[in-house]
């Protein structure tokens, strides 16, 4: 009775193997690649070419910012795969915002880059701010610095009569998000005038934040896994939204991103930061995976000379 009771275990253990097995490699293969894998097969391009998936890449360079057909006469290559001056202008400036060597040629350097996992908001918005607009020189008694922070347009922040802000998850949010979100808002709070505090009125929180998956419905959808991370709206909106399809952790994780580590970039623009040139800034644009950071001098310099604190 024994023998055939481990005999029917045995059994009952393979199938859920085979089952388990067969899930994995499913949700494996039905894993896309990154949206931004098309740049790989466009090294090497340059003013002049004519190439199947350059429309992709006006594409990749006007959602963030540096492409604007409609302000140009060149409206007609807006959507063919002609790299043309205007292109080539876009790629330049990008490679000047990412201290890469000014080729305007999609070179491995520039591809490495663009490739990527990073924030959905623009690195240039309207044309009006870029990701060193804040730029300028300090001078202290013995040394220089040189800021690199950014601001969105007109500079929206919020009022001197809302330094607390609320806020608050969407019902359904993966609890472990919880602790590093608001492990992001102290960090901001100790080098702010800011004060933070969850509540569960959703609605009327200052901040909603919430897991979503491609289009949700606020404009700026998602792409899937390995291409944008996450966004949030500048002051006074208040919408902060991760892309639920990437893979979340805790901590520095290989092959995943740290949930505290994006919130605190996200925060950043929460409070009216733009992105930051300084690659070692919490608001540069990009992040790799098993990466954490922390706020750096230039987000500090940033915010309080937005809000003259």
């Amino acid at each position: 009775m024994a023998i055939k009771a481990f005999s029917l275990c045995s059994f009952i253990l393979l199938i859920s193997l085979n089952f388990f097995s067969h899930s994995i490699l499913a949700d494996s293969n039905s894993q896309k690649e990154s949206p931004f894998e098309f740049l790989k097969h466009l090294q090497g391009c340059h003013k002049g070419d004519k190439l199947k998936g350059v429309h992709e890449l006006k594409k990749y360079l006007e959602h963030f910012g540096y492409l604007h057909y409609t302000q140009s006469n060149n409206q007609s290559h807006a959507n063919d795969d002609e790299f043309d001056d205007l292109l080539e202008s876009a790629v330049k400036t990008y490679q000047l915002n990412y201290h890469l060597k000014l080729t305007g040629t999609l070179d491995s350097n520039t591809v490495s880059r663009m490739m990527m996992p990073r924030c959905g908001v623009a690195d240039i918005v309207n044309g009006t701010t870029w990701m060193n607009s804040g730029k300028k020189r300090h001078q202290h008694s013995s040394y220089h610095t040189v800021s690199h922070y950014s601001f969105f347009p007109n500079n929206p922040r919020w009022p001197p009569t809302k330094s607390h802000l609320t806020y608050s998850f969407l019902q359904g949010t993966r609890t472990d998000a919880f602790r590093p979100v608001a492990g992001a808002f102290q960090t901001w709070a100790a080098s702010t005038h800011f004060t933070f505090q969850e509540i569960l009125d959703f609605t009327n929180a200052d901040i909603k934040i919430g897991f979503h998956r491609r289009d949700h419905g606020d404009g700026a959808p998602f792409d899937g896994r390995g291409g944008t991370l996450a966004h949030a709206f500048a002051p006074t909106n208040g919408r902060f939204h991760y892309d639920g399809d990437e893979p979340w952790s805790v901590g520095a994780i290989p092959c995943a991103f740290d949930l505290q580590t994006v919130a605190l970039h996200e925060i950043g623009h929460l409070l009216g930061l733009g992105h930051s040139s300084v690659a070692i800034a919490i608001m540069f644009p990009s992040i790799s995976p098993g990466v954490t950071k922390g706020l750096h001098g230039d987000d500090i310099q940033g915010i309080r000379v937005l809000y003259n604190t």
